[in-house]
């Protein structure tokens, strides 16, 4: 007589951006539904190493590699820890998920549901639905929650992003003064699994192994390849990414940098804010710090993390809250704060806008203004930005950075847009997919909405904000020290000619001060013919 097999119940958990145990609410719904049996599972898909969308660059640089592997690496050993583990697929979503509930089923594993995490942007709905729409046919749901990347709950809000009241998302500071002025404070964190939570399935079919940035990167094509090797060694990675790149060290030209290196995960991404408040107490002197250059402390640095989801923007926000009730409260705790609320922001937006975000017109229509901007496609200026051969060497300084590390601070984020956008008039896309392309800390609605806010073209209240990098280098480095680091050579004779006029006028007073004194300098504007400026020359 042939003995039937009692089916087992277990529930799938798609983890995207949101590569942690603590505060995921999909996790906590599941194993709350399944009595502990889950099958987690993460899928490398190959649309995010292909091309940006409109200008065509590699969509996921080495160090962005390397920081996602190091990520889903780390989750999957904290599974195990757990006893259980991470399924790794490298495939679409949409078709992984749903051959995976069919080899479930061959070990008599019926799945009840799908949980993950609610997204906001058109490419992951178009997926979701996608999904939904092959679950239908085997009566499975897709149960998503709301909280994998903001520090306030959608349920929470005192407005409806795309109904009733989200007037005030049309100017940042209106979106503060709602938030303060409501009733709601911030939900506390969901607690991580701990071993006991779980019921080990013990599954016959393969976990699958973690791909390496090579693999990842060759997803994009062989073109893409050569292209991160090209510039991996032109612009000195540091030495754990050119490893995994089959890149001998020796080929790299030796410089003296030491760049920042950001180690993904969980793990580092909790080790890191434990440090930043309660190790160090950075976070009491960090409105003081937070415009600095040079090095790790001078800023909390989360953000690559927090892309990531390996940490929960909740989870800090109660962390500060805790360091301000026993130690201490200042601007400095409370200014951490309200750089967690600018993301918030962004996504919100994000859900009221949707793809206009993309537009090269952004939210000008919306913002009441009736004036058209005229933006050029200067691939030869572009391509000196990207290097860092503009010849504005505090410009420079921060591009060569965000090439080696994959880094670069809000203030130079800032002013190289600006330069891009308001002196080279150069479509702000193509600086936003560079950005995309390249930055560790890639986050698709702060990216496009920070773009979007300093091109002119967003949000902000100011239309005509303009950065002049040479007044910002006299602030933020007037010693040179930055740019000294990153461009040694920035006082050679045969350094770059800057490309555009930056005009800079010195007062008396600075004139005196001792610091570097403007003199004539041959600058070309722009697109037009050669003319003498009284620029500040920062070389």
């Amino acid at each position: 007589m042939k003995i039937r097999q009692v089916m087992r119940t277990a529930a799938i958990i798609w983890f995207k951006t949101d590569l942690r145990l603590h505060d995921h609410e999909p996790i906590a719904k599941a194993l709350q539904t399944t009595k502990g049996s889950v099958v987690p599972v993460y899928c490398f898909d190959p649309r995010h190493f292909r091309k940006t969308h409109y200008f065509g660059f590699p969509r996921s640089s080495p160090q962005k590699t390397r920081f996602l592997v190091e990520s889903v690496k780390d989750l999957r050993e904290s599974f195990q820890k757990l006893g259980s583990d991470l399924t790794v697929r490298v495939g679409n979503p949409e078709d992984v998920i749903p051959k995976l509930i069919d080899e479930l089923s061959q070990e008599n594993i019926s799945v009840e549901g799908v949980y993950s995490h609610q997204e906001v942007c058109d490419e992951e709905l178009i997926v979701e639905k996608r999904l939904v729409q092959r679950l239908k046919t085997k009566n499975i749901p897709l149960k998503t929650y709301w909280g994998g990347q903001t520090m306030h709950h959608i349920d929470d809000l005192p407005f409806e992003p795309k109904g009733k009241g989200s007037e005030v998302l049309n100017i940042f500071t209106r979106f503060r003064h709602s938030i303060e002025g409501s009733d709601h404070d911030v939900r506390k964190p969901f607690n991580a699994p701990s071993k006991k939570d779980l019921t080990p399935l013990q599954l016959k079919f393969d976990r699958g192994s973690i791909p390496t940035i090579r693999e990842l990167i060759k997803l994009g094509g062989d073109d893409n390849l050569s292209h991160w090797i090209s510039h991996a060694k032109k612009f000195n990675y540091d030495f754990e990414t050119c490893k995994k790149l089959d890149i001998d060290k020796n080929q790299v030209p030796k410089t003296k940098f030491v760049p920042m290196y950001f180690p993904g995960g969980e793990t580092k991404a909790l080790q890191r804010m434990n440090y930043y408040i309660w190790d160090s107490n950075l976070i009491q002197t960090y409105k003081d710090t937070r415009n600095g250059l040079l090095g790790m402390d001078y800023s909390s640095k989360w953000s690559p993390w927090l892309a990531l989801g390996c940490i929960s923007a909740r989870l800090i926000y109660h962390e500060i809250r805790r360091y301000e009730e026993q130690k201490i409260a200042n601007q400095s705790t409370a200014h951490l704060i309200f750089e967690l609320l600018w993301r918030d922001y962004f996504r919100y937006l994000m859900i009221k806008y949707g793809n206009q975000i993309f537009h090269l017109e952004g939210l000008a229509k919306y913002q009441g203004t009736n004036k058209i901007k005229k933006w050029h496609v200067d691939r030869d200026y572009f391509q000196k930005w990207c290097d860092g051969l503009t010849g504005l060497t505090f410009v420079d300084a921060n591009m060569l950075e965000i090439n080696t590390t994959g880094f670069m601070s809000n203030r130079g984020r800032q002013n190289v847009a600006s330069f891009l956008t308001k002196d080279l008039s150069i479509d702000w896309r193509m600086g936003a997919e560079f950005f995309e392309s390249i930055l560790l800390d890639y986050d698709t609605c702060s990216n496009y909405g920070n773009w979007l806010y300093v091109a002119g073209v967003g949000t902000d209240p100011r239309e005509d904000r303009y950065f002049n990098v040479i007044k910002q280098a006299m602030m933020y480095d007037p010693k040179h020290e930055y740019v000294r680091y990153w461009v040694p050579k920035f006082d050679s004779v045969d350094y770059p000619k800057p490309i555009v006029t930056v005009k800079y006028h010195v007062t008396p007073k600075q004139a005196d001060s001792g610091g570097p004194k403007p003199k004539p300098i041959r600058i070309r504007g722009g697109r037009g013919k050669p003319r003498i400026q009284n620029a500040y020359n920062m070389r």
